[in-house]
């Protein structure tokens, strides 16, 4: 298995980075010699959309086992239609306010939706968790996506690329960490393979990782990157736990087995996910 995670996680991170480079490129945000367009991160946008068909498929596997069922046309769409929020809002004349519109009647119609295909296709029976669960999907896959497209538009490709990086090398932390030394279990009726000297070696290998990028990208003085890495090393796994919850209730240790190594994209975006709106934050105060 660890040969396997070695080789599709390098061969993953390779294939971002490299996409998200190219899209810098045509956009003009990779180098200041060349001015910026006004529509920023259509490469990523395009992935997310991709990204939102498999990882709601997953997400109807796991639903299965609490007796749920998935709306899967209005859950992709869904989750596609919040997940291009901060895209879509670069088409408009005030931005701000239409990106408020849009997620405000977006969220409100897309609820609105779900009873409606509750009604039409299983009438009355399992309304409350078929409806819930439908909601919290989009929001999960949609809703949270969107500020990794927010991120990469409102302070660019380096600053997202500075976010992965330091969340997906916690990660990486995690997980060498706590195999070689890990014995004190964080959570084990959520996550039994989580521990504090994992958790340990998440902040630090994030730490090391965001002070190494702001060396030589200049995005924040190195005092906030040390913060930043801390606060993602712990945040990254905590995003990890909120899936966690989501496969142990549904009785199933991966989302799926369609990425050797690591599960399925559930497995992969769920730092990621659960961690941007905090990044996003994290940018607006220090970054603005």
């Amino acid at each position: 298995m660890l040969k396997y995670r070695l080789i599709f996680g390098i061969l993953m991170g390779l294939l971002f980075v490299g996409l998200l480079l190219v899209d810098g490129w045509i956009d003009g945000s990779l180098s200041g010699d060349v001015a910026d367009s006004n529509i920023q991160g259509t490469l990523l946008a395009v992935l997310l959309l991709l990204l939102s068909v498999p990882a709601q498929l997953e997400m109807r596997s796991l639903v299965k086992g609490v007796g749920a069922v998935l709306f899967t046309p209005l859950a992709i769409a869904g989750s596609a239609m919040l997940a291009m929020s901060w895209y879509i809002k670069q088409f408009a004349a005030d931005s701000l306010m239409f990106h408020y519109y849009y997620v405000v009647l977006v969220s409100a119609f897309l609820l609105l939706g779900t009873f409606f295909y509750q009604a039409r296709r299983f009438g009355t029976a399992g309304t409350i968790i078929n409806c819930g669960v439908n909601y919290l999907s989009m929001m999960y896959l949609g809703f949270l996506s969107s500020f990794v497209l927010g991120i990469r538009i409102e302070f660019g490709l380096w600053t997202l690329l500075m976010f992965m990086c330091v969340v997906k090398s916690s990660d990486i932390g995690a997980y060498a960490i706590g195999r070689l030394f890990g014995k004190h279990k964080i959570a084990p009726k959520i996550s039994p393979g989580k521990t504090w000297e994992g958790l340990g070696g998440a902040v630090l290998f994030a730490v090391i990782v965001s002070v190494v990028f702001v060396k030589y990208s200049g995005i924040m003085p190195w005092p906030f990157a040390v913060l930043f890495g801390g606060m993602f090393g712990v945040f990254g796994q905590l995003g990890d736990l909120v899936e966690s919850m989501i496969k142990r209730d549904a009785q199933q240790k991966d989302s799926s087995n369609s990425v050797p190594g690591f599960g399925g994209v559930l497995d992969i975006i769920d730092s990621p996910l659960a961690t941007a709106p905090i990044a996003y934050a994290f940018f607006l105060v220090v970054c603005s």
